[in-house]
């Protein structure tokens, strides 16, 4: 301050005062730093539900969205509707193309403003491995992606599931068991399109045309495994305890050894990860890749556990 003044005492009483002006203003925003009035916005968050689920249910994802809100204040969360309503969203979780639904959300990140500087993203249950839209469209950024339960080397057998979609369940069940690989059943039955068959990897490989596609596992894809890299971190979490998840290990990318449907293999034994043809190899060597374990069943998680795991990769 006192090197403006003299300054200004040769060129003038005006000069002075500005000086004075300009010193007083970056004092003051010097002080709100200081005290922690100036801070940048939350990322925001996008979700993607699971099977059965909503976008809205106050009991899953409502609850969710509103936990993270608690803990974040200010954050703007998207809970992804797939449909024009909370019924047409749950039912397309069982019916609807996988590939569509991508390139319907792919379409929703673009052209919402709020998410225009990047976002973090957490999927759950299935909703994990759809969030492939961090490899089909990178723009606008994805920064973390959560998976919460995701099957990303599929599964190879059909949950239990509770209360009124159970009969759903069933039906779908038998027809996997039967006729995962058709033409017909890949393209109506989201689940099919995630179902991998250890017994028969080449009709796997061939027929799946989501899974195996996004795992680079019917021809190598740059831009996927690019794309990928671009997260900061991408963070699989196991529920030691699942009984719906067959097998469990696929939620930290594992799944069971080629030409059998016992013995599984981790992440860093298979192929995916030797060959790299994904990058999941380099990403674990930057300290992108985490891997947490969570005692319980299938999503079952309370908010204590969620706050001390889950938060801290959404600040």
């Amino acid at each position: 301050m006192a090197a403006s003044v003299v300054q200004c005492h040769v060129t003038g009483r005006k000069w002075t005062m500005a000086a004075s002006s300009i010193a007083l203003v970056f004092a003051a925003l010097v002080l709100c730093l200081c005290d922690g009035q100036y801070e940048a916005e939350p990322v925001p968050l996008v979700i993607w539900h699971g099977m059965g689920d909503s976008c809205c249910n106050p009991f899953s994802m409502g609850a969710v969205k509103k936990m993270v809100e608690r803990q974040i204040p200010g954050i703007y969360v998207l809970s992804l509707r797939i449909g024009n309503s909370i019924t047409e969203d749950m039912k397309n979780s069982f019916f609807l193309n996988v590939n569509e639904q991508v390139d319907f959300v792919c379409k929703e990140l673009a052209l919402n403003s709020l998410l225009q500087n990047g976002y973090n993203s957490m999927g759950f249950s299935q909703g994990g491995q759809f969030l492939a839209v961090a490899q089909r469209c990178p723009s606008p950024r994805m920064k973390n992606l959560i998976s919460i339960g995701g099957q990303h080397q599929g599964v190879y057998g059909f949950p239990r599931c509770p209360g009124e979609i159970s009969k759903i369940c069933d039906q779908i069940r038998k027809v996997l068991n039967f006729g995962a690989y058709t033409r017909y059943v890949q393209e109506h039955l989201v689940q099919a399109e995630y179902w991998h068959d250890p017994l028969n990897e080449d009709e796997y490989r061939n027929s799946s045309i989501f899974l195996a596609d996004i795992n680079q596992e019917k021809q190598l894809n740059n831009s996927y495994k690019n794309n990928i890299q671009l997260l900061e971190k991408f963070v699989m979490v196991k529920f030691l305890n699942d009984t719906m998840v067959d097998p469990p290990d696929t939620e930290w990318f594992g799944f069971y050894q080629s030409g059998q449907s016992s013995k599984t293999v981790t992440l860093q034994e298979s192929t995916l990860y030797t060959d790299d043809r994904l990058g999941l190899r380099e990403m674990d060597k930057a300290g992108k890749l985490v891997f947490i374990g969570v005692e319980g069943d299938h999503l079952q998680f309370n908010e204590e556990w969620f706050t001390k795991n889950i938060i801290p990769f959404l600040l």
